[in-house]
């Protein structure tokens, strides 16, 4: 059974500090069914290849359950694919031998455990239970290039067709934690299996393993399935726990408690819609779209004949369409827009080919790692001709006595730009991808500190 991970960061050899093992020794670790042995193919300042090599003892495994003479399940445990397919076995060598570096962690190499790098992990043989299509939609949605190439039963291809077994490559740019945890959980979903008791305990596993990605996932049921072997009670539990505790309304009622005092929010909302009417557009994108309040203001102009609203909250939505009367709506009206549950942080082909797109108060809920593929999908995958963009003003929030020194507007914000901060981002994104920017204040201004908001308009 065998991982390999690849870099072609530079200089690529800092692989070795980021998995906390040595490019210039075999390792080997003792596990409870068998070795795992780290070392590495190629290891050059442009390319750097880390395998984890598995070798699992079906045969130990089965002595250390003292199975009963005679069981008709025996001679499934001495022969099977363990030893050479990946499963919940890899999934565990990835925990145990590459601990640290899954957390996040490297002492010598802090900053870089926490930026994105180009990366591809290789597994010669993976298992895949359910359709070909299924490998896809679980890595793709997280920004992953899949490679897939599948096994046949004999080397005739005859009548035997395709086992189910394939190649897999996976590639992308992102944080080696990320992708050593995408691999952690998701492998075994595939296997369709686990080689271990599953409890309790497991649900904890996957919130912990999930954070920041599961909850928006598009098969994020079917995962928490597979995760929790199909145990029902633990599926309910951990997807009511990934919905998280705190609503949609409290977050939104906490932001607009700071902000009421000058209406900014209508203020903020109004500028926007003047800013896609002027652009001329017909097909407009919400992302993040909550309740509905720009969307409203959407169905109201002729201009705007598709109108999408996307939100990560399925109760969000259903706030949304009852703010709409969806379920009122002329027919005429409700072919012009649709609402969808989806995550920013996710391709997603239903966002592309609109001409316009706007983020109102959205960017600042984002973790700062997960911004490149923010930005990836706002300006290569969504692409639209106009993006409108409104997000705080660090500088003004000193205006508030309410909020203690340091503070940000609202407790989910993962950060808060300052004007230089916000044009500084805006002319790097519109000088990358081939757009031209303006920024523009929202609310009332003050001389030294600025607009409560700062809007950027994108345009190519």
């Amino acid at each position: 059974m065998l991982l390999t991970i690849t870099t072609t960061h530079s200089p690529a050899t800092d692989l070795g500090y980021l998995l906390h093992k040595h490019p210039d020794r075999v390792q080997t670790f003792e596990l409870s069914f068998g070795q795992a042995h780290v070392f590495y193919p190629e290891a050059t300042d442009a390319c750097c290849t880390a395998a984890l090599l598995l070798d699992v003892d079906p045969i130990g495994l089965v002595r250390n359950r003292n199975l009963p003479a005679g069981s008709g399940f025996v001679l499934q445990q001495y022969v099977n694919d363990r030893p050479y397919a990946a499963s919940s076995f890899l999934s565990v060598a990835i925990a145990r031998v590459f601990g640290t570096a899954l957390n996040g962690q490297c002492k010598d190499r802090s900053e870089l455990a926490q930026t994105p790098i180009p990366l591809r992990a290789a597994i010669p043989v993976l298992p895949v239970r359910e359709e070909d299509a299924f490998l896809h939609r679980l890595f793709e949605p997280l920004g992953y290039t899949v490679t897939a190439q599948s096994h046949p039963l004999d080397d005739r291809e005859t009548a035997w067709g395709n086992s189910p077994y394939f190649s897999v490559d996976i590639e992308a740019t992102v944080r080696l934690c990320d992708l050593l945890t995408h691999l952690y959980v998701l492998i075994p979903i595939l296997d369709d299996d686990k080689h271990y008791w599953v409890g309790d305990d497991e649900v904890a596993k996957l919130l912990k393993r999930g954070e920041g990605w599961l909850s928006a996932h598009p098969e994020r049921d079917r995962i928490a399935a597979g995760y929790l072997k199909h145990q029902r009670s633990l599926v309910n539990d951990a997807l009511v726990r990934l919905d998280g505790p705190v609503s949609d309304e409290s977050r939104q009622s906490e932001e607009e408690t700071v902000e009421t005092s000058i209406g900014l929010n209508q203020e903020r909302l109004d500028a926007v819609l003047d800013i896609l009417k002027s652009s001329g557009s017909a097909r407009v994108l919400d992302l993040g779209c909550g309740d509905g309040k720009l969307l409203e203001r959407l169905l109201r102009e002729p201009q705007f004949t598709g109108i999408v609203g996307l939100d990560v909250s399925f109760s969000s939505l259903n706030r949304a369409a009852k703010r709409l009367h969806l379920d009122t709506m002329s027919a005429g009206q409700r072919q012009r827009i649709q609402l969808f549950q989806g995550s920013l942080l996710y391709r997603d082909a239903r966002l592309s080919g609109h001409d316009a797109a706007a983020l109102v108060e959205v960017i600042e809920h984002i973790d700062p790692a997960r911004l490149p593929v923010l930005e990836r999908i706002l300006f290569e995958i969504v692409r639209p001709r106009t993006l409108v963009l409104t997000t705080p003003n660090k500088d003004y929030n000193r205006k508030w006595p309410s909020l203690p020194a340091g503070a940000y507007r609202h407790a989910d914000h993962r950060f808060e730009w300052t004007r230089a901060e916000f044009q500084s981002w805006a002319n790097r994104m519109a000088s990358q991808y081939g757009y031209t920017v303006r920024t523009l204040p929202v609310g009332p201004q003050d001389p030294h500190l600025g607009a409560p908001t700062q809007m950027g308009v994108f345009t190519r």
